[in-house]
């Protein structure tokens, strides 16, 4: 229970280290899971879960900042003459003397929002999300409409995990880079998920987001047959020369 929910991430993280090529893999799914799980921690003040559940959620968010970490260091190292954003104004004197022009405390262009050029810009953020969101709960604590709504949108937002790979593999055409074994351990995982909820009467937002979540999975996996075998462009290589399939 507890590190289950890291085991689909194990290949991922092999391919990567493996090809020296993150681009089929989305970074946004870090973004999406760590918010789910800084979320249902917090839930846990409001409404005390099995410990288990807690434990498993430390353990997603230490996976998914170890991912940033490797996706963001390959993907600046084969990105030449990269523009550098970062989360934070720049405090490096070269990047002083290079770009003088004014620049706010938080770079926030949508553009280049969650694709930044340093590991510790994703740190920032995470931590400027968990204490702000920590401060809200603090102070509403007391009131379960809030703390209901907490839980809900953690479950939500999680159900969401799949839909930036999902996008990400639309707007490559491609699902190269992509570990197939990761998804189809989502697969399998959230159709186990869903069957307890649904077995268990669970709370009805629970086995609707469940069943969004297998729905998700099943498309992607509906990509990696289409994109296989009616391949929508011809995949390059010469930007990413030792980059191979994932499987």
């Amino acid at each position: 229970m507890v590190f289950g929910g890291v085991v689909p991430y194990i290949p991922q993280y092999r391919d990567i280290r493996r090809t020296q090529n993150a681009e089929g893999f989305s970074t946004y799914v870090c973004l999406v899971l760590l918010v789910a799980n800084i979320l249902r921690i917090l839930f846990w003040f409001g409404r005390r879960f099995e410990s288990p559940l807690l434990w498993q959620s430390i353990i997603m968010i230490i996976t998914m900042l170890l991912m940033l970490k490797l996706c963001t260091e390959v993907r600046v190292s084969n990105e030449l003459n990269i523009k550098r954003r970062s989360f934070a104004a720049a405090d490096s004197k070269d990047e002083e003397i290079k770009a003088p022009p004014k620049r706010s405390y938080l770079d926030f262009d949508l553009n280049y929002f969650w694709h930044w050029s340093k590991f510790t810009d994703y740190v920032q953020c995470v931590l400027t999300f968990t204490g702000v969101t920590g401060y809200i709960t603090y102070l509403w604590l007391d009131s379960s409409v809030f703390v209901e709504t907490l839980g809900f949108l953690a479950v939500f937002t999680e159900a969401m995990l799949g839909v930036p790979q999902l996008y990400r593999n639309y707007q490559n055409r491609s699902t190269e880079g992509m570990s197939v074994k990761m998804v189809l351990m989502w697969t399998s995982g959230d159709t186990f998920k869903t069957v307890y909820f649904i077995l268990n009467q669970a709370p009805f937002q629970f086995s609707i987001c469940g069943l969004l979540q297998v729905f998700v999975d099943i498309t992607i996996l509906l990509q990696v047959y289409l994109y296989s075998y009616y391949p929508q462009k011809p995949v390059s290589h010469t930007a990413h020369p030792a980059s191979t399939k994932a499987l």
